[in-house]
């Protein structure tokens, strides 16, 4: 929301009344003295009016978890556990999910309350690169990875894929880095090749690697680095 809508929505002030105060600096916001009321403010901003609080701002909160497999990516779930389920935080329920992962796959999910942040780390048009470790019950073919660059025509959709890198790692082992997150894409992919996916971890999200420390179904809140990265 902008600065001089919101002061405007104040009990008896008016839009002509927010753009006096603000031109007469009496606004503060997270401590600094703001005059343009086209600034936007989130529920995470300190705004004053002549020292006075009008939002004390909540912290913005960031998570990293290690996602064990047989977990649901939601926040409820009437049969089976979720990842909220496995943080020990206060208000959960503000909490969502930036890029979920199937009910098998492992590894790196953000959990957070900032949704322009998780935006940007999600969104198709950040292409980002989301890596994956896999493993296939048949051989992988090492066509695979000149294929893969080239990007995959998907009948159902009519669309290609974006081009994606493919590192053979072992005879049945792979990395992959997708650029965008289709409906099972990285399954369907490899089924592409008449080769099922057998495990799936992800191990990275843009800048964010998966802390190795972190055992499946713990979590750890992201540095102030990791969270500037993004």
């Amino acid at each position: 929301m902008r600065l001089d809508r919101f002061l405007a929505n104040l009990p008896h002030c008016s839009h002509r009344q927010a753009r006096l105060l603000l031109a007469s600096g009496r606004t503060s916001v997270n401590g600094a003295t703001v005059y343009d009321g086209t600034q936007d403010v989130r529920v995470f901003d300190r705004i004053e009016l002549d020292g006075q609080l009008l939002q004390a701002g909540k912290p913005a909160r960031f998570f990293m978890l290690n996602k064990p497999a047989g977990c649901v990516s939601a926040t409820a779930d009437p049969r089976h556990s979720t990842v909220l389920d496995l943080l020990h935080e206060p208000d959960k329920e503000e909490l969502h999910i930036a890029g979920r992962l199937d009910f098998n796959t492992t590894g790196l999910m953000i959990i957070t309350n900032d949704g322009l942040w998780s935006r940007r780390l999600t969104q198709p048009q950040s292409l980002l690169g989301k890596t994956y470790l896999v493993e296939t019950e048949a051989p992988i073919d090492p066509n695979c990875v000149d294929r893969f660059a080239q990007g995959l025509y998907f009948r159902f959709e009519n669309l290609t894929t974006l081009p994606a890198e493919l590192e053979l790692l072992g005879s049945h082992q792979a990395r992959l880095t997708l650029h965008e997150g289709r409906y099972h894409q990285v399954k369907r992919m490899f089924g592409h090749f008449n080769n099922k996916v057998t495990a799936l971890h992800r191990e990275r999200m843009g800048p964010l690697l998966l802390d190795d420390t972190l055992a499946h179904g713990h979590y750890r809140s992201l540095t102030t680095e990791e969270i500037k990265q993004i």
